[in-house]
């Protein structure tokens, strides 16, 4: 008697499963080094049925990525909206920011550190729609923090967008380069305790930043002037 077929629930969990041992085999076997045959292996499965969900490596690997940047974008959003203030908010973004890096290692790597493709390589592929999803994902994080820092400015000021997103990227580069280096087991040979460093990091990123902010802002009235 042949199985029922699956409700949409269980199809959604046994795609999450595929990717959530997907992300774990690339952390082991780096991208050229992934295979289907490899997580089918792993799973315990034939590779055709893999198949069954996702067309080939690539659709696959760019199903994590999109997910990965959905749920970083979803927890610094909460982290944003659980704070009033407008510092504060920023601050909370960047501990969500942080505890993600640090507590999802793998997909982490994935995403920001390993050298694996970006949207430009799949341009005028068949996998261009699925790589530009994953973009767009992306990049609504770097909206979300380049609009809550605009939001910082004094009543009677505001912030170009170009000024929000360099700020935005002396703050990344600042977060990526702690996660990246603790994620390696680098900090942990520089210093016995590394996760003591993070309050002194976020406080440093929080003054960093309002002094940045007193120089970035602008009168309001220069823009019926401009």
């Amino acid at each position: 008697m042949p199985k029922p077929p699956r409700t949409p629930q269980e199809v959604e969990a046994f795609r999450e499963n595929i990717l959530a041992h997907a992300v774990e085999l690339i952390s082991v076997k780096g991208f050229e080094g992934f295979s289907m045959r490899k997580l089918s292996a792993r799973l315990g499965i034939a590779a055709k049925t893999i198949y069954n969900y996702y067309t080939n490596k690539d659709e696959l690997y760019l199903a994590i990525l999109t997910k990965g940047f959905n749920r970083l974008h979803d927890q610094c959003e909460k982290a944003r909206d659980s704070r009033d203030e407008p510092l504060d908010r920023i601050e909370a973004m960047v501990s969500a920011f942080l505890d993600f890096g640090l507590n999802e290692s793998n997909a982490y790597n994935l995403m920001f550190t390993w050298h694996v493709p970006k949207y430009n390589d799949y341009v005028g592929s068949d996998m261009e729609p699925a790589a530009l999803l994953e973009l767009q994902a992306a990049l609504k994080i770097v909206d979300l923090f380049a609009d809550a820092i605009g939001a910082c400015a004094s009543p009677g000021f505001f912030i170009r967008e170009e000024d929000s997103r360099k700020v935005l990227i002396s703050i990344f580069t600042r977060l990526h380069g702690f996660i990246a280096s603790y994620n390696n087991t680098l900090l942990q040979y520089m210093h016995s305790s590394p996760m003591d460093l993070v309050p002194d990091m976020r406080e440093e990123i929080r003054e960093d930043f309002v002094r940045r902010l007193e120089r970035i802002q602008l009168p309001e009235r220069s823009l019926s002037t401009a």
